[in-house]
């Protein structure tokens, strides 16, 4: 008697893209809440008639698989907290921060997203690779296609890099945040006294060189002023924008002190 040939089934992977399975979720949270129910009414709420069809089981299974619902015990689910965090967190980095955990709950979700770190390929490629992992072609083709949905939507690579930028700083970001750091804002000058505007600012010179005890540091730019005066504005390079808005608050407060005498 010929031996029945066993049924190969493919690895398991979400059966629907991350956005939907968020929409679900918090369609049944508007319902229960965080409250356990049956499995049946859960279903319901998730949209389907009855729990027992192809569709809802693996919508169920789904949203289990990106932590959106869990099993608080056999016969019952319920919405996890982290998708009421979602829906109610005024902090909109928090709010990233939980979708991306969702996107990387999935085990097959977060082995892919850390063999393409630095980008998705393309769809034929990532279809290789989960028929490599043991996926039948046309479960291959579908779970590929979930896969670059769920990442789109939570905007995956563009926030891993804004991430980036944020722990490792270009030279130029860091110089700018010293800047704001050592130069004082407006709102901090403003309550000084006023005090008699710098030597720098009433210079009178006939050479063309800056006055004797101005640093050499930067560039000097001569400002004429009436009566033969000159004062010179001492340029560091490089020149950020930061140090612009600071230079400009300067003069702005000094022009202020001069209206008042």
């Amino acid at each position: 008697m010929p031996e029945i040939p066993v049924r190969k089934k493919s690895p398991r992977a979400p059966s629907i893209a991350l956005d939907e399975a968020l929409e679900r979720a918090l369609r049944a949270y508007e319902k229960e809440r965080l409250h356990p129910a049956p499995t049946e009414v859960v279903a319901q709420n998730l949209g389907y008639k009855t729990a027992n069809s192809g569709t809802a089981l693996g919508a169920i299974a789904s949203l289990r698989y990106y932590g959106l619902i869990e099993r608080p015990r056999d016969g019952v689910l319920a919405v996890t907290k982290n998708v009421e965090s979602y829906k109610f967190t005024p902090d909109e980095l928090h709010r990233r921060e939980l979708l991306v955990g969702f996107l990387r709950t999935p085990p097959l979700f977060a082995e892919l997203l850390e063999q393409y770190s630095s980008g998705l390929p393309s769809d034929a490629n990532i279809r290789y690779e989960l028929i490599q992992r043991g996926f039948l072609p046309p479960a291959a083709e579908s779970a590929a296609a979930i896969f670059r949905r769920s990442v789109d939507f939570a905007s995956y690579f563009l926030r891993v890099n804004e991430q980036e930028r944020v722990e490792r700083p270009s030279s130029e970001q860091s110089a700018a945040e010293s800047a704001d750091a050592y130069y004082p804002t407006l709102a901090q000058l403003q309550p000084i006294e006023p005090t008699p505007a710098p030597s720098v600012r009433n210079v009178t010179t006939s050479a063309t060189s800056a006055p004797i005890g101005l640093s050499d540091e930067g560039d000097q730019i001569p400002v004429r002023l009436p009566g033969g005066r000159r004062a010179w504005l001492i340029i560091p390079t490089p020149f950020y924008s930061a140090d612009k808005v600071r230079l400009k608050a300067q003069i702005d407060l000094l022009l202020a002190q001069d209206e008042e005498e």
